[in-house]
């Protein structure tokens, strides 16, 4: 009843969950990924709480984009193509010119309140774990899923779209502000190619829970996008234990696959291109 008591003092927004689970108290952030009010609130909790780790929904090469703001005129594409690396850089690109456009109307750059939990673990020397799956294996994961027809559909109609320098809606800012833009994105694909869903949302999930689980201490938070809050609350709450081994597997590309995956490298530094010579640079890094 203590416990209960400590939990209801705390008088936290909805967008901080308390989940107890046999002695242990993961408390959930769920931000926005465009919201000075979720880089407030995420200092706030991580201070008051003063956890025995910290958990970020962020993988290494996330996390390094991020703290080092990786520039577009710094990329060696020579290099990207000789690691296969074509499709994340572009997903990156195509996500970090919506952010951005969303960032310069809202006044607050992308990922903020991810690294502001980086810098308290820093400043209060709390141990940081980075408990989201390597973005490579999701993509590779997510391409690998569908079909010829479904890659030619996703192709022909997402990337256009996503580069357009058009202005976001009132609106549609009211609603990114309640929920973070990756997930939200990523929602997005899953109903335009259901397939897509439980790579994209589902899997992290479980992965997300399992390694939040795994991180030593009693008292632990964890900062995710707000659309990834109640699958990992759940998978919390269940307390299983999830072999992740299989969610880190890329499966092989059918033999269709291999013949016109040397067409893809093609297309994409086509748009990269495209990007470069629409948006401009700054825009694409």
């Amino acid at each position: 009843m203590e416990q209960d008591s400590n939990i209801a003092e705390r008088n936290y927004p909805t967008d901080v969950e308390i989940v107890p689970v046999n002695g242990r108290e993961f408390i959930l952030i769920g931000t926005a990924h465009i919201s000075q009010e979720s880089t407030d609130l995420v200092r706030s909790v991580i201070e008051q709480e003063h956890p025995d780790v910290i958990c970020v929904e962020l993988d290494e090469q996330r996390y390094k984009t991020l703290s080092e703001k990786t520039k577009w005129e710094n990329l060696d594409l020579k290099q990207i193509i000789r690691q296969k690396q074509l499709m994340t850089l572009l997903v990156n690109l195509l996500l970090a010119s919506y952010q951005k456009r969303l960032g310069q109307q809202l006044g607050v750059s992308p990922g903020t309140e991810l690294l502001e939990a980086t810098k308290v673990a820093q400043e209060l020397n709390i141990p940081l774990a980075l408990v989201d799956r390597d973005v490579r294996i999701t993509l590779r994961r997510a391409w690998n899923s569908m079909s010829f027809w479904e890659k030619m559909k996703l192709l022909g109609s997402g990337f256009i779209g996503a580069v357009e320098g058009e202005e976001i809606s009132e609106e549609m800012l009211s609603e990114i502000r309640q929920s973070d833009v990756l997930t939200e994105l990523m929602n997005e694909l899953g109903e335009f190619m259901p397939v897509l869903k439980g790579v994209l949302i589902d899997e992290r999930d479980t992965y997300i829970a399992q390694k939040t689980r795994d991180a030593a201490g009693q008292k632990v938070v964890a900062v995710v996008g707000a659309g990834h809050l109640s699958g990992i609350k759940q998978a919390l709450l269940e307390n299983r234990m999830d072999d992740l081994s299989v969610i880190e597997q890329v499966p092989p590309p059918s033999p269709v696959g291999k013949i016109i995956g040397w067409g893809i490298p093609a297309l994409i530094i086509g748009m990269i291109v495209y990007i470069g010579i629409t948006q401009g640079a700054s825009a694409a890094g």
